[in-house]
């Protein structure tokens, strides 16, 4: 708490407005800034306590702006296990996210399209995930002044801010998938017969974030909307050779619709 105080008081002096919303930008993902009239931005490496991106098509900041007349607070980057940090330094910002205000926060990720009906450059609403990680960012002593020892995840995803999603897309003519989402540790890409596994369980979608940060703005008694842009696909007899570079490429394709349903919906939750 000391840290995430810290990290708050120093971005609080940054500030000119106090934004609700919060948005992590998943890789490839980041055009959605050069829709943000930008009032302030932070490199990750200039903030107390923070880590730092360390992954290809991250852009590795804070960014304070407006977007839609909305005011918002970015993470143009995030962070993930696989890239050797805990759990708590990847749920790092979310916690810095709750002490400046954020009430909302909308969560963007890349990820392979296990879903039969599925293309690449889909876009998929999240309205639930499996947590396939080998650990939780809740593990260990609780604050009960951040949140419950137990927590409740009867809906990880607001039902509230779907429905709005939906709305927007059917206006934008944008055609929307939704579908459950599988959140593992990478860095490795699944395997034919893991793509089939977690297809099984109930998986439409699967990647390497997202799970861990949802978590932790729930304990925080924020609600999540959260979208994947299927990039590459894992479906039965179709799992083909898979590159970072094509993910992507597949992602910033896909990016401009991501960016047009964020903008409209913005305004209405």
């Amino acid at each position: 708490m000391e840290k995430i105080k810290k990290t708050g008081h120093f971005l609080a002096t940054k500030m000119k407005s106090k934004p609700q919303i919060g948005i992590i930008l998943g890789s490839g993902l980041g055009s959605l800034v050069q829709h943000l009239q930008i009032e302030k931005e932070i490199p990750y490496h200039e903030i107390p306590n923070f880590p730092v991106s360390t992954v290809k098509g991250h852009r590795g900041s804070l960014i304070f702006g407006k977007m839609n007349d909305v005011d918002v607070m970015v993470c143009s980057g995030r962070f993930h296990y696989y890239e050797g940090y805990t759990m708590q330094e990847v749920t790092f910002p979310i916690q810095v996210m709750k002490e400046l205000g954020i009430k909302k926060l909308i969560v963007s990720n890349a990820s392979g399209g296990m879903n039969p009906t599925f293309k690449v450059g889909d876009i998929m609403l999240i309205k639930d995930h499996i947590n396939m990680f080998p650990t939780n960012p809740l593990i260990g002593p609780n604050d009960d002044t951040m949140g419950p020892r137990f927590l409740d995840m009867s809906e990880p995803y607001s039902k509230k801010m779907l429905n709005i999603a939906f709305e927007c897309a059917k206006e934008l003519n944008i055609h929307v998938q939704s579908g459950i989402y599988v959140g593992v540790t990478g860095p490795c890409f699944e395997t034919p017969a893991e793509y089939r596994m977690f297809h099984i369980i109930g998986g439409d979608a699967v990647g390497m974030s997202t799970v861990p940060e949802t978590i932790v703005a729930r304990h925080r008694g924020m609600e999540v909307f959260g979208l994947s842009v299927i990039t590459d696909l894992g479906i039965v007899g179709q799992v083909e050779n898979v590159s970072h570079e094509e993910v992507l490429k597949a992602a910033q394709i896909a990016g401009p619709k991501m960016v047009a349903l964020v903008a409209e919906m913005l305004p209405r939750i």
